[in-house]
């Protein structure tokens, strides 16, 4: 039998698409990520290889394979944006050069990441010193600042857990992070927290956070949903958490 008569699907009845690069060693954003859109978005992830340490040279590494994996989405389909979920990695690779390798590779209307989600978040809610929360060394740590003070973010207070593994990143556990930021920020002299790297688990604890230390509170998950949302123009899910939401 053949049924080659019966109906396609319009694909304007198809929901929006959203693409997302993902660590191979993350075990973090793709949970965060269906928190953060509603029904309405269709979110495919493509994963990269990553190295078990994590240090200037595996990051730079990234570059090598980022076309690849941006190539392993669905190559028909039309991105409103595609991110690449790694703070540390775009530092190191450039963000001019993140987004020409994966417009090069797949059909996408943008491309961004959390280094250049940062920047644009603290644009949209006035920000201009944060409180610097990485749970990475400081070879890897002061890359992402200075990128960011090119920017125009500066972070005058800055801490870290200092962990070289990347297995050891999501076993960092929340409270500990609170802890973390509740110290960071006693010194005063900052207008928001970030917290970065997306396989931390921070996304559960900002509105709790932001209560506390009134003050916007951001993570990388959250930063990177925000612009991919907003340059996508699809919504954000309802219960999204952070004042960036409601930006």
């Amino acid at each position: 039998m053949s049924f080659r008569t019966f109906p396609f699907e319009p694909v304007e009845t198809f929901p929006a698409q959203l693409g997302v690069i993902v660590l191979q060693s993350d075990e973090t954003i793709e949970q965060d990520f269906r928190r953060l859109f509603g029904p309405d978005v269709d979110l495919q992830f493509s994963r990269i290889r990553s190295g078990a340490d994590v240090t200037p040279e595996t990051l730079a590494a990234m570059e090598a394979d980022l076309g690849t994996s941006a190539g392993l989405l669905c190559p028909w389909t039309q991105f409103g944006a595609i991110g690449y979920g790694c703070t540390s990695g775009t530092a190191q690779i450039g963000r001019a050069r993140v987004a020409e390798l994966i417009s090069g590779a797949a059909q996408t209307r943008a491309v961004t990441e959390p280094v250049s989600a940062l920047l644009a978040a603290c644009n949209a809610l006035g920000i201009q010193r944060i409180a610097f929360l990485s749970p990475y060394l400081a070879e890897v740590s002061d890359r992402i600042c200075a990128v960011l003070a090119e920017g125009g973010v500066e972070t005058p207070v800055f801490g870290s857990f200092n962990v070289s593994s990347e297995a050891r990143v999501a076993r960092i556990s929340p409270d500990s992070i609170k802890q973390a930021a509740r110290a960071l920020v006693e010194s005063g002299g900052v207008d928001a927290l970030f917290m970065s790297c997306t396989n931390l688990r921070a996304l559960g604890i900002i509105d709790d956070l932001e209560a506390e230390l009134d003050m916007p509170v951001m993570s990388s998950n959250l930063v990177m949903a925000w612009d991919m949302a907003r340059r996508a123009e699809v919504p954000l899910a309802a219960d999204v958490p952070g004042r960036l939401a409601r930006a």
